[in-house]
């Protein structure tokens, strides 16, 4: 296949996160954790992009790039930053977001739950606590009954199953060692009790995000407006290596299966994928020195999200949004050839009879990427951090106009 015209309807975009991208979240768990004695994080968020106040223009801008859709999270601990005292003027903020999106002619598509939350929840025991479902799905209905009829599709949850797949291939452990230790006195919990959605792996914190997921999957199609409901989900292309097949299908199971059966009944799962993993009987087997890898350490083979997408829509059987995809460089002919080989990917389950409604690039601004800070350039657009200036790269060119045209040639 050397070209292809995507269905009628396709949604294309790029996608950010609040904390990430907002600034200045002082109310949410990521910013006491960012400023900890100990702290794991390369560096605080700050101002970030300050989206929160330039999002008029950052909207306008994927609109001229050619875009016609746009994935952003809205922020827990702005919303509610005390439990039970909801903020207006937040969800009024939302709204003229929405309504921006809208104005622009692109598609919005909401993150409820993008990684963090507020301070308070965790300091009620946070994901490890019974009444966070109720909490979440309140939070959920609230949000929904100011901003429903505005909202194009919605994500409760932004990658549940990372803190699995976190603990597959880190060397190191967050919840041992100082960090953790002081997480939890900043919080006044138990290190046990130290329910971080990012961090933790218990299989207790498992079963209350999807009790929430579900709770919140009804709630928001209790409200206003009329949108389809999922989650997304963080899958790498697991590939078998010598002698590694029961290893391979133990990580499969373990990362991606567990989550996607739960899916069955939602409107779309969110499929989320970046590189791939080779596994052999002892575990992860690492890229070679002559790979060539992202700022992340992963290998580069966009080809990866092929095998991601027919797992999901095996095992879950719903319509699939590629809800992230991307690469982290500063060498940006390389994201171009990676969006150019993953579309063809794409391109090639839609032929094969898969479901496949939209594909969203992370991200849409070089932003804050969580312990890693400033340092990975996933954006398409370059922020200037000294100014805020923002500079469409090269690729958000060549990707806006693969989305006007609603068609890619690969070759």
């Amino acid at each position: 296949m050397n070209e292809y015209t995507f269905p009628q309807g396709f949604l294309w975009g790029a996608a950010t996160a609040a904390h990430q991208v907002e600034g200045n979240n002082i109310n949410s768990e990521s910013w006491v954790l960012e400023h900890l004695p100990n702290t794991i994080y390369a560096e605080p968020s700050g101002d970030a992009c300050d989206h929160y106040h330039r999002y008029p223009a950052d909207i306008a801008l994927l609109a001229e790039l050619g875009f016609n859709a746009y994935r952003f999270s809205i922020e827990w601990a702005r919303i509610e930053p005390e439990e039970g005292e909801f903020s207006y003027a937040a969800l009024e903020h939302y709204r003229r977001m929405l309504a921006t999106c809208h104005e622009h002619g692109l598609q919005p598509v909401v993150t409820f739950h993008h990684f963090t939350s507020p301070r308070w929840l965790i300091r009620a025991g946070g994901w490890l606590d019974a009444k966070t479902p109720d909490r979440f799905a309140r939070y959920c209905e609230r949000a929904a009954r100011h901003l429903g009829d505005l909202i194009g599709a919605a994500c409760t949850f932004n990658e549940p199953n990372l803190p699995m797949i976190l603990a597959k291939i880190l060397p190191f452990s967050p919840q041992e060692g100082p960090f953790w230790q002081s997480a939890a006195e900043a919080f006044g919990v138990a290190p046990e009790r130290l329910g971080l959605f990012q961090f933790v792996t218990q299989p207790q914190m498992r079963e209350l995000i999807f009790a929430a997921h579900r709770r919140a999957y009804d709630a928001l199609h209790a409200g206003p407006g009329n949108f389809p409901v999922g989650l997304t989900l963080a899958l790498i292309d697991i590939q078998t290596g010598p002698d590694g097949e029961h290893k391979a299908a133990e990580f499969r199971r373990d990362m991606a299966e567990v989550y996607l059966e739960q899916l069955r009944s939602d409107d779309f799962v969110g499929v989320q994928t970046y590189a791939r993993m080779v596994v052999g009987p002892e575990g992860v087997i690492p890229p070679g020195a002559e790979v060539e890898k992202n700022q992340m350490g992963e290998e580069y083979y966009p080809e990866a999200l092929g095998g991601t997408l027919r797992h999901a829509a095996a095992v879950a059987g719903i319509p699939i949004i590629v809800t992230e995809n991307g690469l982290a460089s500063t060498d940006d002919t390389r994201r171009v050839e990676y969006f150019r080989r993953a579309l063809r990917y794409v391109a090639n389950a839609l032929a094969d009879g898969i479901d496949v409604r939209g594909y969203f690039a992370w991200s849409a601004l070089d932003n804050f990427e969580w312990v890693s800070g400033y340092t990975p350039k996933f954006g398409i657009i370059a922020v200037d951090r000294a100014t805020q200036a923002r500079t469409p790269k090269p690729s958000a060119h060549w990707l806006g106009a693969v989305a006007r045209a609603n068609h890619c040639r690969f070759e």
